[in-house]
């Protein structure tokens, strides 16, 4: 967990810095035409690790808001509901896990269209007390890389990829430590 929250640090300040530097870039993103975005998503993910003895992985939705802070540089807030799907174990009915993420983070596009992200925030378990979890809220954070393909006006297709790790729901389950690759693909509009 430790190894992971520096990971996500290191990235994060990665990414802020290389935006300070590119600055002086000629290619920006789509950024500098509408100044906020607002994007509505599918997400689907295939778990890993000690997650996927107990889970086989999730479909859900997004909501996320893009911010322009630099040409380059988006800050973004992201939501949704995401139910990971359990596996049966040894004749036992599975139980999956429900979450409601909230997470803010940044995109950085090195050229225009693609971009590196780093998210981090909180998971909100939904059903805690079927699971016999005892915390109902966990830290939650998604290094990613995406693509937007602009359709027309101010709209695009954004898709990324992102690794999705937490803390422990339950102290005695490691199977409660959300660890998942997963794809985004979402409808993005400016106002």
């Amino acid at each position: 967990m430790k190894n992971s929250i520096k990971i996500t640090a290191i990235l994060s300040i990665a990414l802020l810095a290389g935006s300070m530097s590119a600055k002086a870039q000629t290619s920006t993103s789509s950024t500098s035409s509408n100044p906020i975005t607002y994007s509505v998503g599918l997400e689907t993910s295939l778990s890993v690790g000690k997650f996927n003895h107990e889970h086989k992985g999730s479909l859900g939705g997004s909501l996320a808001v893009d911010i322009p802070l630099a040409d380059q540089l988006k800050f973004n807030v992201t939501t949704g509901y995401n139910n990971f799907y359990g596996r049966d174990i040894d004749g036992f009915e599975p139980r999956g896990l429900r979450i409601i993420p909230l997470m803010a983070g940044a995109k950085f596009f090195p050229v225009s269209n693609f971009y590196l992200q780093a998210d981090a925030g909180a998971a909100f378990l939904t059903n805690k007390n079927d699971l016999g979890y005892n915390k109902s809220s966990s830290f939650l954070y998604a290094p990613g890389v995406g693509v937007q393909i602009p359709v027309g006006g101010s709209s695009s297709i954004d898709a990324s990829v992102k690794y999705e790790g937490s803390s422990r729901f339950g102290s005695d389950s490691p199977g409660s430590k959300i660890s998942v690759i997963g794809l985004r693909v979402a409808y993005a509009f400016g106002l």
